[in-house]
């Protein structure tokens, strides 16, 4: 299972994106709402997520997908719920992915550590152990992160990628028309 953590001022995109082209690709993904189950992202937008924080309780996801935007990220950083998912996760070998600001959540847990990351211009001081990568988006191993917003479907495709291998990631690309 696959489940994306939505917290009242994320940004819209950076959520959203990915979440569209997990699911076009078929995979299953329930995102989990951090203060309840109607989120306003940073945009205005409100999003209904799947389920509220207070249902989570899966210790071995096969991903965990945090998104940016402010307030947002800051939220996700200081939920306990949160805290325990990735902690749980990265013992089990899960994946871990972070776009803008979401990196330093993963940062601040030292889950950054001797790995290759990027984020948001102004937040490399939080990718705490971690070698700042010049890409828009880096996998190192188990670890995703993304610079932000314009990169929402590189993101995601990368996640389609690591999790369905890059023929399907390369064949979605196409199906959106986001082939080069």
């Amino acid at each position: 299972m696959i489940y994306l953590f939505l917290a009242n001022g994320f940004e819209e995109i950076e959520a959203l994106c990915p979440l569209d082209l997990l699911r076009r690709a078929g995979l299953e993904v329930t995102t989990v709402g951090i203060g309840g189950d109607a989120i306003m992202g940073a945009h205005g937008i409100t999003v209904m997520a799947d389920i509220p924080e207070g249902m989570y309780a899966d210790s071995t996801p096969d991903m965990l997908i945090l998104p940016g935007g402010m307030p947002g990220a800051k939220h996700l950083d200081e939920s306990q719920v949160v805290d325990t998912a990735l902690k749980a996760a990265a013992r089990n070998g899960s994946f871990l992915a972070a776009i803008c600001a979401a990196p330093m959540i993963l940062g601040h847990r030292g889950l950054l550590e001797g790995k290759q990351a990027v984020c948001y211009p102004g937040f490399e001081s939080h990718l705490t152990g971690a070698t700042l990568a010049q890409a828009r988006v880096v996998r190192d191993g188990r670890i995703i992160t993304a610079a932000g917003m314009g990169v929402a479907l590189e993101f995601g495709l990368a996640l389609v990628e690591a999790l369905k291998g890059k023929e399907a990631a390369e064949a979605l690309r196409r199906a959106v028309l986001a082939d080069q």
